[in-house]
């Protein structure tokens, strides 16, 4: 009791702060999770990529397994037809999300079994779709933390390269000399934009697949003659032993589709030639 006959006001004990130590926890749970969620697309991506190789799946992508089951996608292809299409569709964007080998011969598949305008446009879709997630998974699980690592050499470098970023990509994917995996993967190091990536990836691949698909379109016959030869060799023999398919991928790449993709880079490179010309010229 107070003087004035009042109770004496309780007195509130302070709340006791947490201790730091309970923090920390919790902050290194949180940084957990998002080292977790930026890194899992990448490690399923992997895991994926080793399960198609250590199966050996990648193998199934030739000319001699398309020749000897040419019948076989025929038949469903003319049952299924729009099925077909989107089946390959995905199997594009497997192979190029992947970065499976074996897009040429699927290129020229397609163009043998949808014609090659179906075959180009289906061709083109799909390895823009796979393309661009590969480029999105990297550039979230990997582009960050290089580009904050690697210094103010690659800012330089990526400021170079993104004052002609299209022009620059469109030649990359022109040029056959580049592989479409490394093509893929480079500008999302780069800090190149999603929308320049797609359009770039989309028109780039035009003319070579479209240059396959069409070669695929008449190549039926030349198919149904190795397979031909290849089971006579078979028969007679009685085994596949001493028996090959001679026909290989390589030799659809002419003299004069590496003249036109060549031409074609060469093009793509013009505007900034001339930009940079034009910039000298001021500059003086």
């Amino acid at each position: 009791m107070t003087q004035q006959g009042k109770p004496a006001p309780k007195k509130v004990a302070p709340k006791k702060s947490e201790p730091e130590e309970a923090v920390a926890p919790v902050e290194q749970i949180e940084r957990n999770s998002s080292l977790i969620r930026r890194f899992l697309p990448v490690a399923i991506l992997i895991a994926v990529m080793a399960t198609v190789f250590g199966t050996g799946l990648h193998e199934y992508l030739s000319l001699k397994q398309l020749a000897l089951h040419l019948e076989e996608l025929r038949s469903f292809i003319e049952s299924n037809h729009f099925a077909a299409i989107g089946i390959y569709i995905l199997l594009y964007i497997a192979i190029a999300a992947l970065s499976i080998p074996g897009g040429l011969i699927v290129t020229v598949a397609g163009g043998l079994l949808f014609g090659w305008f179906i075959g180009t446009l289906a061709t083109v879709i799909g390895a823009t779709i796979g393309a661009t997630l590969l480029f999105l998974i990297a550039r979230s699980s990997l582009g960050e933390p290089l580009r904050e690592r690697a210094g103010p050499w690659l800012s330089q470098f990526q400021q170079g390269f993104e004052q002609d970023a299209f022009n620059y990509l469109l030649f990359l994917r022109l040029v056959p000399a580049f592989p479409f995996w490394l093509v893929n993967l480079a500008p999302a190091f780069l800090g190149v934009k999603l929308w320049t990536y797609i359009t770039t990836t989309f028109i780039g691949i035009i003319p070579g697949t479209l240059a396959f698909a069409y070669t695929g379109y008449g190549l039926e016959s030349v198919i149904r003659s190795q397979k031909q030869a290849y089971e006579n060799c078979i028969t007679e023999k009685g085994s596949e032993a001493g028996c090959s398919f001679t026909l290989e991928a390589s030799s659809l790449v002419t003299k004069e589709i590496i003249i036109a993709f060549i031409l074609l880079s060469v093009m793509a490179l013009l505007p900034v030639l001339i930009k940079r010309l034009r910039n000298k010229r001021n500059q003086a």
